[in-house]
């Protein structure tokens, strides 16, 4: 299908397009050998924890303590141990909130009285009549 360039009046006679003598060169392909597609992603192992938990950074709530049925196996595969129950762990205090700044208590009262205003604007408008 030939192809019209776009400013032509349709039905106009288009010249005709100029063949050169020269025959044009074929293009060689060129093959690259690539190595194969992976089937899927690789796999990332991630740490296990071990049974008592995390051993991080000590939190506010404290582990629970195993019970006898799972210290049972361990129990009996080791030698005779006493069977003392430690002590419970004491309540850790828990960190004061800083009180605010005198900027942070203007910032608020400031926060306030604009949005008051803002609230009267708005009431404002919707009560003017309209023409």
């Amino acid at each position: 299908m030939a192809e019209t360039p776009p400013n032509i009046p349709p039905g106009a006679v288009l010249p005709p397009k100029k063949e050169t003598g020269k025959v044009q060169p074929k293009k060689e392909t060129v093959r690259i050998n690539l190595p194969p597609k992976p089937s899927a992603a690789p796999t990332i192992k991630l740490p296990t924890l071990p049974p008592g938990g995390p051993t991080g950074a000590p939190s506010a709530i404290p582990a629970p303590a195993p019970t006898p049925a799972a210290a049972a196996p361990r129990a009996a595969a080791a030698a005779p141990v006493s069977q003392a129950r430690p002590a419970p762990a004491a309540p850790r205090p828990v960190a004061a909130v800083p009180a605010m700044s005198g900027l942070d208590q203007m910032l608020v009262v400031f926060a306030a009285i604009a949005g008051f205003f803002a609230l009267l604007t708005v009431i404002w408008m919707l009560l003017i009549p309209t023409a």
